[in-house]
């Protein structure tokens, strides 16, 4: 019997049943110390076979892989909503309607879009008449300012 073997199937398994658990997680750094450890430890007579230690590299590289994929996803998907500056800088001088939730309470407004700014990756749109800075995602509707000049709408 094969006792390095069993022991990290033991100790796969036991992590396979924790995954549901974010702290419990099998990452890369785990993954390359049982790898080691079952080397280590390994029967002299019964060395690991090459095809064996192919295959779990391999799931390594997959492991390594899908995780620079789901960080890229995670900052493609967190900086779709907002955009840039530059994105959405047609917003100033138009009227938008605004609403959203401070400690348990939901506000709601309109006003002029007076400047944009842009802090710890979230954009804020700073109001005309009182300079109240309200979160871009709280915008309900915009609609565009238009005056009246001799009886003639300019926009």
């Amino acid at each position: 019997m094969n006792v390095a073997n069993t022991t990290t199937a033991q100790t796969m398994a036991g992590t396979a049943a924790k995954t549901a658990d974010p702290q419990n997680t099998l990452g890369q750094d785990a993954f390359l110390k049982i790898l080691v450890t079952q080397m280590k430890h390994q029967d002299p007579m019964e060395p690991l076979k090459d095809t064996e230690f192919i295959g779990q590299m391999a799931q390594f590289s997959s492991l390594e892989q899908l995780t620079n994929l789901n960080k890229t996803m995670t900052k493609f998907v967190g900086g779709a909503g907002n955009g840039t500056l530059a994105d959405h800088a047609n917003l100033i001088g138009t009227t938008v309607d605004w609403s959203y939730e401070i400690n348990g309470k939901t506000e709601t407004g309109q006003g002029i879009v007076k400047a944009l700014s842009s802090k710890n990756g979230e954009l804020t749109i700073e109001l005309l008449e009182d300079g109240k800075k309200i979160p871009l995602t709280a915008i309900n509707r915009i609609e565009m300012n238009t005056e009246t000049k001799n009886d003639k709408e300019i926009v």
